[in-house]
């Protein structure tokens, strides 16, 4: 049994008739009874019956024929859906970190649609978890097309591009000693209980380098996830932090105060699977926002 047996059956089933379902299927009239006897030996019934100058199937014809048509049509339906995708159509699973889940990733999809209006592109937005780590284990097990988030070490398997970056910032509750500058330096910091972020956060690495490279440490007394929880938590009152600026600190009663000479940034990265096929729909979403992407571009 092979493919082309099942087509010619599928023909016959429908014409009912061996001159006309030859001349449709372009082969002779013999070979297409060959194809029908070697699938009733294959089958053990016989699928067909005469009726006059006709054929009609036979109870098993009748059932075999309702699976084979089925699975035509579905192989059908995989054959175009592969030919699209092929041709630059399909889905992107795309992750990104809730910091960028308002403007800057939306952004780039939807002026990747609007630039492909000839293909069916369809997105998979993913930001629920909101950390890094997640993030890139998703891209390395696939569960994840493409993403954006922070940096992380001693991850050979995925490809990190700089697409833009955050400025940090001290934050302190509105009665902290340090709440009457505007500027001041890391290392003014380091006398007062500090909200850090988690380990499995890639932004712990990035402020832990920070104060290493300004030769100055810092007293953790909580560690969150979440950059937002912990704005939340200076703003009532918890620790001071550092964290990248970002909107939502405006519209909190606390103090944001700038890094005085401070030669550090937090960079966001595109990351892929550098071991994985990418489809040519995520080829060509990586090149848009590469070519429409600055690494010194400031996310706010």
């Amino acid at each position: 049994m092979n493919l082309q047996h099942l087509k010619y059956f599928d023909v016959l089933a429908r014409e009912q008739h061996y001159t006309r379902s030859s001349k449709l299927l372009n082969v002779t009239q013999p070979s297409l009874s060959n194809a029908i006897s070697s699938l009733e030996s294959e089958l053990g019934v016989p699928l067909f019956e005469k009726k006059g100058r006709n054929v009609v199937l036979t109870k098993p014809g009748i059932i075999f024929h309702d699976y084979v048509s089925k699975t035509l049509n579905m192989l059908d339906t995989g054959i175009e859906t592969v030919s699209k995708i092929s041709k630059g159509s399909g889905y992107i699973s795309f992750a990104f970190l809730p910091i960028l889940g308002t403007r800057y990733a939306p952004r780039f999809a939807s002026g990747f649609i609007n630039a492909n209006p000839e293909k069916e592109v369809e997105f998979d937005f993913h930001s629920s978890a909101g950390i890094t780590k997640e993030i890139i284990e998703g891209v390395k097990s696939m569960k994840y097309d493409i993403g954006i988030c922070s940096y992380l070490p001693d991850e050979p398997m995925i490809e990190f591009v700089p697409v833009a970056n955050q400025e940090l910032v001290v934050i302190t509750p509105l009665d902290h000693p340090l709440a009457q500058f505007d500027e001041v330096y890391l290392e003014q910091t380091q006398p007062f209980p500090q909200i850090g972020f988690s380990k499995n956060s890639g932004l712990r690495s990035i402020i832990d380098s920070a104060f290493k490279r300004n030769n100055c440490t810092y007293n953790i007394v909580y560690e969150v996830t979440v950059d937002q929880v912990i704005a939340g938590l200076v703003s009532q009152g918890f620790g001071m932090a550092v964290v990248p600026d970002m909107g939502i600190l405006d519209s909190l009663p606390l103090k944001k105060i700038r890094l005085k000479n401070l030669n550090w940034e937090r960079y966001f990265y595109l990351v892929t699977n550098k071991e994985a096929y990418l489809t040519p729909v995520v080829t060509n979403f990586k090149e848009y926002v590469l070519a429409h992407s600055d690494p010194k571009e400031t996310i706010y």
